[in-house]
């Protein structure tokens, strides 16, 4: 009995020394700038001692290091069970936590951090984490209070803005646009997303302002920017510059009815109605069941005076699509 007790601890204290041996030669190969080799090291040791905690805090450092989120995670969690309760720990458990989007974790472990130092700047990653979660309120509320610990963090106002936009709070959402920008005045998305806030707000000059100084600093021009540019040109009464970006779409997506729908209802508004009827045609040869088109042709040659050929139109397409009777109705309404 005795020597099975005595072989059982010489095995523990063998496990032990042999950790603490493949330990020191990982910190070695550590400082030789090795991380791999280190790595194998770290990982020899803690596979003959899981409870040895310096071994699994180097470990998880250098899962860490080497990207390997997953595992540093792991280990830093493992690294808590082992009573590990320091600032740095719950630091990297908050970081790990919110980039693999675990935010119930990052939040946990935020407030856990905070709680062990209060001077640490927490507010940030919750006030993110909770806008992820969709729990815009208290995203706002975290997120203000980020901003009165680091006023300088133009991601701060931004986000801000970013969740006011989301409940359609765009009067609260442009001044956190406008603070977010004057901080990092280089970001053209931002700038860029600022434009459309103002579009949704009906401030249409501010909208093109802002939409045009998104392109001269650098935002990719794709379609779907060139087409919100053209239609913030047409809606401050710039109509000849918005239909020449379009025509310019037109050139490159010719087929796009979309493109052509937004060209016919642009000459439509100005009443250019013969322009507006041929862009209409356009769509509508390309979609024979366009009921939509068939019926704005007929709107232009009623606005034209041709009333009878048009209502002829209007009422084929109301044939192809009865929840067009709607239109005509409200149309038909007096003051209309």
């Amino acid at each position: 009995m005795t020597s099975a007790v005595l072989s059982m601890s010489t095995f523990v204290f063998a496990q032990t020394d042999s950790s603490t041996y493949f330990l020191q030669k990982g910190i070695e190969e550590k400082g030789k700038g090795r991380r791999m080799e280190s790595l194998k090291q770290f990982e020899k040791a803690y596979s003959y001692n899981k409870s040895n905690k310096e071994a699994v805090s180097e470990l998880a450092a250098a899962y860490l290091d080497l990207r390997r989120y997953g595992q540093a995670r792991e280990k830093y969690l493992q690294l808590e069970q082992l009573g590990d309760k320091s600032d740095s720990t719950y630091r990297q458990l908050m970081l790990l936590s919110f980039n693999m989007r675990q935010f119930d974790d990052a939040i946990k472990y935020a407030t856990q951090l905070e709680k062990n130092n209060p001077s640490e700047k927490t507010a940030f990653y919750i006030g993110k984490a909770f806008y992820e979660k969709e729990d815009l309120g208290n995203a706002i509320k975290y997120l203000d209070a980020a901003a009165k610990e680091d006023d300088q963090n133009a991601e701060i106002p931004y986000m801000v803005a970013k969740a006011y936009a989301d409940m359609q709070n765009y009067k609260s959402a442009i001044p956190y646009f406008q603070k977010a920008v004057k901080l990092n005045p280089t970001q053209s998305y931002w700038i860029y997303e600022m434009a459309l806030i103002y579009y949704a707000a009906n401030d249409d000059q501010n909208s093109l302002k802002y939409m045009l100084e998104a392109g001269e600093k650098g935002l990719k021009k794709d379609n779907a920017y060139m087409q919100n540019l053209a239609t913030a040109y047409i809606n401050t009464g710039r109509f000849n510059e918005g239909v020449s970006v379009l025509l310019d779409i037109l050139k490159l997506r010719p087929s796009d009815q979309n493109v052509l729908y937004t060209i016919a209802e642009a000459y439509y508004n100005a009443k250019k109605y013969d322009d507006a009827i041929n862009y209409y045609d356009e769509a509508l040869r390309q979609n024979k069941q366009n009921a939509d088109a068939l019926y704005m042709i007929g709107m232009c040659y009623q606005k034209k005076g041709e009333k009878q050929k048009g209502m002829q139109l209007c009422d084929k397409a109301i044939e192809m699509d009865p929840s067009l009777q709607s239109l005509k109705q409200k149309k038909e309404m007096p003051g209309f």
